[in-house]
């Protein structure tokens, strides 16, 4: 574990406590269900029990007439709004934007249909289960699971390397559980037209409440200056609140219809069925080598689910995991194809790793199965091809530009960690694998402002949000680093639309590789002002307060734009073993080396890599969310669907490296979605690596047991067969 400092001093590079800690395990965090406003109003939301169909009627009398019920919406009132964007990163894109209630169709069981605002929570709850929807069902000619159309597609192809004297070559066949973000805190927001006059302020557990704003605005087709959005303190995100949802929008057109406030907070079924999902891409997938092993050609087709609407983010997966390929590797050639396909269900959008998972899971598979057909150990066949770091930058086949670091490095220092294989005489199946990962961290732009106040005091507002992350210990940190001051000293503003003006958020482990720039470019302009006052150096530690004294203060904004992606990478070193009789897995050892270029706080970092350990370990052993053939959820709580708890975490070895990004001006690079990238990958091969011998070719994940001993089962059943046929 890290060394943690206690003292109040600690700079860029220092293991600082985290300074929100206090609040959060004293119980006085400040988040969305806990914004009191007098008078407020709350909503709950009917929504359709069938996965599909046309809407017949929606009957509110019963309703209507239940004590403290104030108004109820259905879908033709909000008929005339907007719709919301979704990003065009893919070159062919049909969008598919939600309706805030659902008016002729449902497409997805648990779609709004109509909204009930009473006094209380209870009364709208209990009004809500008196509304009657009658849903007719489709024509039965229609598949209950509905056609799979591409609403998003981008290819990557570069002149094909000649493969007809290539030495080997494996494929691969894999589809990745659908997986539920299931952050502590479920959505929610606060919608107040009642405090000001003709303005709206909304209070929403977001990671990105400037684009809300936008987006809100055009959608309600409202001024955005007369619109404020707010993120108080939100707990957890992992991508499933980087967008704005249906719910968002008719509460927001309730409370400026009824010029009241509206409060609405889901609940954890509502989240399961109607919040954005995660993974569930499938990949097929060749590649082929020389004698020598080296790479020469990769085929790979991916194909997300989008669900049956679209949020802003929902292409990134599929874009990513195209993109990505072939991960640290070489490759002389590739065809890549990446789609997004409407499918029934609730939306599907970025998730902590958006896309990354998925390309490293399907390299990493393909290595270690040509690194067989070789017969090369999978180690070798890595080093072999790994991009080298006198090659960097490096532009791969899809043209991405790794900008810096040693991917072998990292590889051999995880292997050595995990150390090498001894025998068990325990009964056990067991099998290792050392894997590797690439993260890019996003591009574009990002705000701050740093503001001298008259009396000396420092406050620092970051267009990054916080979801968890220790944000504010961050910005302290580069902020007093920079200007020469206790982090302590610094005040921190995050999360609302009113400052910075503009912002982006927190998405794609971007934060403080951009976000972190920005501040520190806003740091230099304050400095700029206070030498232009004094014609002369201010030092590196300047007397702040006097400067305040005799200039009565100063400010300076920034926004800062990458001037390319910053690459986090790594690779971790997986041992587990498993009970042929029961299928029950056990991940014996994980160990991990990254390098997430200049780290601001080594104890915040660790923390984003156990977190990120642990829902990849989630998805990897246990995590799947199921719908029936007739599109019915059938793990909508956490009596069915699993997530890691403390103790399935198994011991690790946590090291790092230290390669600064040349990419931005704080040299740093993701690590946010590391340990989800890495762990699955890691643990499916190790899997493989215990199953090969009895003839397993592939398993998909979840690795449950009852998943695992049939794939046993399944082996000796075969072989069995193919031995009587000998």
């Amino acid at each position: 574990m890290t060394p943690v400092s206690t003292a109040s001093s600690g700079g860029i590079g220092q293991a600082r406590r985290r300074v929100e800690d206090r609040a959060l395990l004293t119980g006085r965090g400040r988040f969305t269900d806990d914004i009191r406003i007098a008078g407020c109003l709350h909503a709950a939301f009917v929504r359709s029990p069938e996965a599909r169909g046309r809407i017949a009627a929606v009957d509110t009398a019963e309703a209507a007439a239940m004590p403290g019920v104030v108004r109820i919406f259905a879908g033709p009132d909000l008929a005339g709004l907007g719709r919301t964007s979704v990003n065009p990163l893919m070159p062919e894109l049909r969008p598919l934007p939600p309706e805030p209630l659902a008016i002729e169709t449902v497409a997805a069981v648990g779609a709004p249909v109509a909204l009930v605002v009473a006094d209380t929570a209870a009364a709208a709850m209990d009004a809500a289960e008196a509304v009657w929807v009658e849903i007719e069902p489709p024509p039965a000619d229609i598949a209950p699971g509905g056609p799979e159309a591409v609403q998003a597609r981008e290819r990557w192809r570069t002149p094909k390397q000649d493969t007809r004297n290539a030495a080997a070559r494996a494929g691969v066949s894999l589809r990745q559980p659908l997986l539920a973000p299931a952050a502590l805190e479920p959505r929610g927001l606060v919608a107040d037209a009642a405090s000001e006059t003709g303005r709206l302020t909304v209070w929403l557990g977001s990671q990105s409440p400037h684009r809300a704003r936008e987006e809100l605005a055009a959608v309600l087709g409202l001024n955005p200056e007369l619109l404020r959005v707010v993120a108080p303190d939100v707990g957890g995100a992992f991508g499933m609140k980087a967008s704005l949802y249906p719910e968002d929008i008719a509460v927001a057109f309730a409370a400026r219809s009824l010029g009241r406030c509206v409060k609405w907070i889901a609940t954890r079924s509502e989240d399961f069925l109607a919040a954005t999902q995660g993974r569930g891409q499938s990949v097929e997938a060749a590649l082929s080598a020389a004698a020598d092993g080296t790479l020469l050609h990769l085929d790979a087709s991916v194909r997300a689910p989008l669900g049956t609407w679209m949020p802003y983010s929902a292409v990134v997966p599929a874009r990513n995991a195209g993109r990505i390929l072939p991960g640290p590797y070489r490759v002389a050639s590739v065809d890549i194809e990446a789609s997004g396909v409407e499918t029934r269900g609730a939306a599907v959008g970025i998730y902590r790793g958006a896309g990354r998972p998925e390309a490293a899971l399907a390299m990493e598979l393909l290595v270690e199965r040509l690194a067989d057909a070789l017969d090369l150990p999978p180690e070798e066949l890595r080093r072999r091809n790994f991009v080298k770091a006198t090659d960097m930058p490096w532009t791969t086949p899809t043209g991405q530009r790794l900008d810096s670091g040693d991917y072998s490095a990292a590889h051999d220092r995880a292997a050595a960690l995990l150390g090498p294989e001894t025998a068990a005489q325990d009964g056990l199946l067991h099998g290792r694998a050392t894997v590797a990962y690439i993260e890019p961290s996003g591009l574009g732009w990002e705000t701050a402002r740093l503001t001298l106040g008259a009396d000396g005091a420092i406050t620092a507002a970051t267009g990054s949000t916080a979801q968890g992350q220790g944000r504010t210990t961050a910005v302290q940190q580069i902020v007093g680093s920079r200007l020469g001051i206790d982090p302590d000293a610094v005040a921190v503003i995050h999360g609302d639309s009113r400052a910075p003006a503009t912002a982006i958020g927190a998405l794609a482990s971007r934060s403080t590789p951009i976000g972190g720039s920005a501040l520190i470019e806003a740091c230099d302009g304050l400095r700029r002002q206070a030498e232009e006052r004094f014609g002369r150096s201010i030092g590196n530690c300047p007397d702040w307060p006097a400067i305040a004294l005799q200039t009565g203060g100063l400010e300076a904004d920034a926004t800062y734009t990458a001037g390319g992606e910053a690459w986090g990478y790594g690779a971790v070193g997986s041992a587990v073993a498993i009970d042929p009789e029961t299928g029950v897995l056990t991940v014996e050892r994980l160990v991990w080396v990254d390098d997430a270029g200049t780290v601001v706080n080594p104890m915040l970092a660790e923390g984003q890599l156990l977190g990120g350990i642990a829902q990849g370990i989630g998805e990897a052993l246990i995590e799947r969310i199921v719908y029936d053939a007739d599109g019915q959820l059938l793990t909508g709580s956490f009596m069915d669907y699993g997530i890691p708890r403390a103790a399935d975490m198994p011991p690790m070895t946590l090291e790092r490296m230290e390669t600064p990004s040349p990419a931005n001006l704080l040299g740093a690079k993701g690590i946010g979605e590391a340990g989800a990238i890495g762990a699955p990958a890691a643990i499916a091969c190790a899997v493989m690596d215990a199953l090969r011998p009895l003839g397993v070719k592939h398993l998909d994940m979840p690795y449950t047991p009852a998943h695992i001993w049939q794939a046993i089962r399944d082996a000796r059943i075969n072989d069995g067969a193919g031995a009587g046929d000998r």
